[in-house]
């Protein structure tokens, strides 16, 4: 995967939009003002195939505009969030691999909605509307977060500005939360999740060592154990012993062994009989 993106950025990389972050933020502050100013207009942002497909080709990019929450207090805190954790993708990965993070995420969540339109049609011989429910921005914020967690697991948040909290255990909540919305939803909400979140799981994936787990790697680490448990010492087999005493680690391990450079051959001694013995000479 990374091979894949080393060459693409290389052709593609200086069309990529710095600060990407900024522009989508900027875009649910505009989709929040028109929840409150012209909410008929919000309606014909969202992403519904079967009006895209007769002729409203808008909504294939209005319905990023269209805000996570409509509460003022809780959309702000949103944008602030995820402006910081965006910025922070951003100077991890790169321009470059940070657009296609999120322009993935936005490309398979309108692959998403024409595939559940299409089976929609496929079984009830009608066309079907009022999917934009189904297919927002709330996973494209969410896949945001859960590559900044795997990222940096080990960085605290402080949650409602007072909880101090890891990223590693609100990612595990908010992966609870998505398991518990993929069964309680229907199959057509588990579609949208799944492709709304595919970006990353293609990045959680790409990021893995499988290498680790293949049979060659297994056996070359058993053999690996096995040659160290048939070199490692055996029991009553000792590393040092005195010349004079005879005594080893095994009998005191505080002793400590030097080799004399004046003895003749390597002879080795204990801290006490080292300065006091007799040197040995070859005859």
């Amino acid at each position: 995967m990374n091979t894949i993106l080393n060459k693409l950025e290389r052709k593609l990389g200086k069309y990529a939009i710095p600060n990407l972050i900024l522009y989508l933020i900027a875009g649910y502050a505009i989709g929040f003002v028109l929840a409150y100013t012209a909410p008929d207009v919000l309606a014909l942002m969202t992403l519904e195939p079967h009006y895209i497909l007769h002729g409203q080709v808008w909504r294939l990019v209005t319905w990023v505009l269209m805000p996570p929450d409509t509460s003022l207090l809780f959309a702000v805190i949103m944008m602030m969030f995820y402006f910081q954790l965006g910025q922070s993708l951003e100077r991890t990965w790169g321009v470059f691999r940070f657009n296609v993070y999120i322009f993935g995420g936005i490309i398979f969540t309108v692959l998403g909605s024409f595939i559940l339109y299409g089976v929609f049609y496929a079984i009830y011989g009608i066309p079907v509307t009022g999917m934009g429910g189904f297919f927002t921005t709330n996973y494209i914020n969410m896949a945001i977060f859960l590559a900044f967690a795997v990222c940096y697991p080990e960085m605290q948040v402080m949650l409602y500005f007072i909880i101090p909290i890891k990223m590693k255990w609100l990612a595990a909540v908010y992966a609870a939360l998505i398991a518990f919305s993929l069964i309680q939803t229907n199959w057509a909400g588990r579609v949208a999740i799944l492709m709304s979140l595919l970006n990353f799981f293609v990045f959680y994936l790409s990021t893995r060592d499988f290498r680790r787990v293949s049979p060659r790697e297994i056996h070359r680490r058993q053999t690996f154990k096995a040659q160290m448990r048939a070199s490692a010492p055996r029991a009553g087999v000792t590393k040092h012993k005195c010349a004079i005493c005879g005594r080893t680690e095994l009998d005191d391990p505080s002793l400590e062994f030097r080799f004399c450079s004046k003895c003749e051959g390597n002879y080795e001694y204990c801290q006490e009989h080292l300065f006091t013995h007799q040197h040995k000479r070859r005859s």
